[in-house]
C-alpha cells in the first residue's frame, strides 16, 4: 500500500498543548471534492468541525476529516485529559489510478488500508503518552506512525476485529482496533469512498455514519 496520504498528508501539529491554526480549515477545499463527505449520523447532536483536506499531486482532493465532540488537544502535562470526548471521521476517495508527486509514476489505488492509516495517524497526532517528556515525543510519534502503517497494511491480522455499524442506514462491516490511546476503525461505503474513524472517550460501538447533505453549512 502506497499513498500520497502517507507521504504528503500532515497531521495536526500541536506543540504547546493546542492544535495549530492549520489543523482547522475552511469549507473551500471540501467543496472541491468530487465525492461525498461522511460524518456521524443525526443521532450525534454535538459540535461538528472541519479539519484538513489532503490532495494528490495534481491538486485533486483525495481525503478529509470531520471532527465531532471536543476538539482534541495534545497535552504536555504528565497526564492526558480523561474527560476529552471526540470522534473524527475520515473520508477517502476510492481512486484506482493515482499519479506520483513528480508525475512520472503510478501509485497504488487508495483502499480501506489508506483510511485505516490516516485514522491511525490522526489518533496519534492528538496523543501524548503520560510518562513521556515533550522532547521525546517526535521520536515516539515517528515510531508509532510506522507501527500504524504496518497495522493498516494487515487488516486481516490479529490486531483487528470486525465491527458492524450503520452507514446511510444500512449495516457495513468495519475493521476495528483499540489501544491505550483510543480506537481506530476503517471500512468502505456504497458511495464509492472509504471511511476511517478514530476517537477517544466516545464508544465506537454506538456510532453510525451518513453522507453530509450540505458541507457548505460548515462555512
Amino acid at each position: 500500500m502506497e499513498t500520497t496520504s502517507r507521504v504528503g498528508a500532515q497531521a495536526p501539529d500541536a506543540e504547546g498543548g493546542q492544535p495549530a491554526p492549520s489543523a482547522r480549515r475552511t469549507v473551500d477545499g471540501y467543496l472541491l471534492a468530487p465525492f461525498p463527505w461522511y460524518g456521524l449520523d443525526e443521532a450525534f447532536t454535538g459540535p461538528r468541525w472541519l479539519m484538513k483536506v489532503g490532495t494528490a499531486a495534481d491538486g485533486a482532493v483525495e481525503h478529509g476529516s470531520i471532527g465531532h465532540g471536543d476538539e482534541p488537544s495534545v497535552r504536555s502535562e504528565s497526564t492526558m485529559d480523561d474527560k476529552e470526548r471526540f470522534a473524527v471521521v475520515v473520508t477517502v476517495a476510492a481512486n484506482p489510478v493515482r499519479r506520483s508527486a513528480d508525475g512520472t509514476g503510478i501509485l497504488e489505488a487508495t483502499s480501506v488500508s489508506s483510511a485505516a492509516w490516516l485514522a491511525g495517524v490522526g489518533l496519534l497526532s492528538c496523543t501524548w503518552p503520560g510518562h513521556m517528556d515533550h522532547t521525546l515525543r517526535d521520536d515516539w510519534l515517528d515510531q508509532q506512525t510506522e507501527t500504524a502503517w504496518a497495522l493498516a497494511d494487515d487488516l486481516t491480522g490479529p490486531d483487528w476485529s470486525r465491527l458492524s455499524l450503520p452507514v446511510d442506514g444500512a449495516p457495513e462491516s468495519f475493521h476495528y482496533r483499540e489501544s491505550e490511546f483510543g480506537w481506530v476503525l476503517a471500512g468502505s461505503t456504497q458511495q464509492g469512498v472509504h471511511l476511517g474513524a478514530y476517537g477517544r472517550g466516545m464508544s465506537a460501538y454506538g456510532l453510525g455514519f451518513a453522507v453530509i447533505k450540505d458541507i457548505a453549512a460548515y462555512a
